[in-house]
């Protein structure tokens, strides 16, 4: 089962781009996308919807916004869109989609960068998220929670540690909720199950010369219970095109749907 994350930055603009092309080729069972930036109405071209591929879309309801989205060869047993949490979900941040005793998430939480207002959102969402891991670790499921987390986590996952232990995305009360995430909550960090190298990063500033020098920050995931994380054989960062800001973040478990 080969399962891929990756922020868009724009649904209409990755296809532009041959994002969909790659997909035909690659042949993913599951794609977890963030940030759409597209209302379901604006995708009515045959081209987002693959014959070979269910697709579900969570929107933002601002035009242009957020947004998250699955695409899945198989069609799921149950697709959930949102968590029930108003403020979350009118910008489309979560949709779920289970297939037997595996549920897979497309999760895009919220960026800090912008000014103290959305970072004390972003904090907000997060301690809203601790009681929620904790009770999907206490059933009787498997998840993978894939997306744009908005963190990196170690110093190993950001090419400018230094310079940037005051900006949002690594901030030592952000680090410590991943610390959190995959210490006491009990998920794994998929691709460092199978990944360890340094430099492997799934986003680049569009300032500067941050691709071509891959000053790059690793804030894309596949969040795991232990048991499918224990399934992962590879990992990739596929960079050979650019469909985004964002690289797809490829994850292939010895599993079927």
């Amino acid at each position: 089962m080969k399962i891929v994350s990756l922020n868009l930055n724009g649904i209409r603009a990755a296809a532009r781009k041959g994002m969909f092309d790659w997909m035909a080729k690659t042949k993913p069972d599951v794609l977890c996308f963030q940030e759409t930036k597209a209302q379901t109405w604006q995708l009515e071209d045959e081209l987002f919807h693959p014959k070979s591929y269910y697709n579900y879309f969570h929107d933002a309801e601002k035009k242009g916004y957020s947004g998250v989205a699955i695409y899945s060869r198989h069609e799921p047993d149950k697709v959930t869109k949102g968590l029930g949490w108003p403020d979350v979900d009118i910008e489309g941040r979560w949709i779920q989609a289970d297939f037997g005793k595996l549920s897979v998430i497309s999760l895009y939480l919220p960026s800090g960068t912008s000014g103290d207002i959305r970072q004390g959102f972003k904090y907000d969402v997060m301690a809203r998220l601790e009681p929620l891991l904790k009770k999907m670790r206490r059933q009787r499921r498997e998840f993978i929670i894939c997306g744009d987390w908005n963190i990196a986590h170690k110093k190993i996952d950001i090419k400018n540690w230094r310079s940037n232990q005051k900006n949002s995305g690594f901030l030592p009360e952000e680090r410590a909720w991943m610390d959190w995430v995959f210490g006491d909550a009990g998920y794994v960090d998929v691709f460092r199950t199978v990944d360890q190298r340094e430099e492997q990063y799934t986003w680049w500033s569009n300032r500067g010369q941050a691709w071509a020098n891959n000053t790059g920050w690793r804030i894309d995931y596949q969040v795991a219970t232990p048991k499918v994380a224990a399934m992962a054989k590879a990992a990739s960062i596929y960079k050979d095109e650019r469909f985004s800001d964002h690289a797809p973040l490829t994850i292939t478990y010895d599993l079927d749907l």
